[in-house]
């Protein structure tokens, strides 16, 4: 069997940033999927189920209630390895065209206080796995130590 392309980056050199995954084709639509990726792989601790299942549900949320993105957006979810965030939109899309909507949701994320949409026993099946408080710090992180001066080498996928 052929690798999926997502086992094909070198995740050895791979820094937390924002990347074109795979782009795929439905009848006349392409269907853009990002690598959110929060954490470097394989030389930092990844992400605690917790803080993930929290910024699934924020992400989730703010994404879903865009004014421009809520109608294009068909998935936002955590990679099992728990180092990032799957984005699915549908448009044909580059890193660099979702900077600003990547920097209001973890800003959003950050800033966040309160009960956590969709965290409740009728609405979640785990709704007890969250801790806000460290969604709120990572999102802090990747802000400041990826988003707001973002460079190429955190846009494309290194070789």
């Amino acid at each position: 069997m052929e690798k999926i392309t997502s086992f094909t980056i070198n995740h050895l050199t791979l820094l937390p940033g924002i990347y074109v995954s795979r782009k795929d084709h439905a009848q006349n639509a392409v269907i853009t999927t990002f690598d959110i990726r929060m954490t470097r792989p394989n030389h930092e601790p990844v992400m605690n189920t917790a803080e993930v299942h929290t910024i699934e549900h924020l992400g989730a949320t703010f994404l879903r209630n865009h004014q421009e993105f809520q109608s294009r957006v068909l998935y936002f979810g955590p990679m099992g390895c728990r180092t990032g965030f799957y984005l699915l939109l549908a448009g044909d899309y580059e890193s660099r065209d979702i900077v600003p909507l990547m920097k209001e949701m973890f800003t959003f994320i950050r800033d966040f206080s309160g009960v956590v949409p969709g965290a409740a026993a009728r609405d979640c099946g785990n709704y007890l796995d969250m801790n806000l408080p460290m969604a709120n710090w990572l999102a802090a992180r990747f802000l400041t130590q990826v988003l707001e001066n973002i460079t190429e080498e955190r846009l494309i996928y290194p070789e």
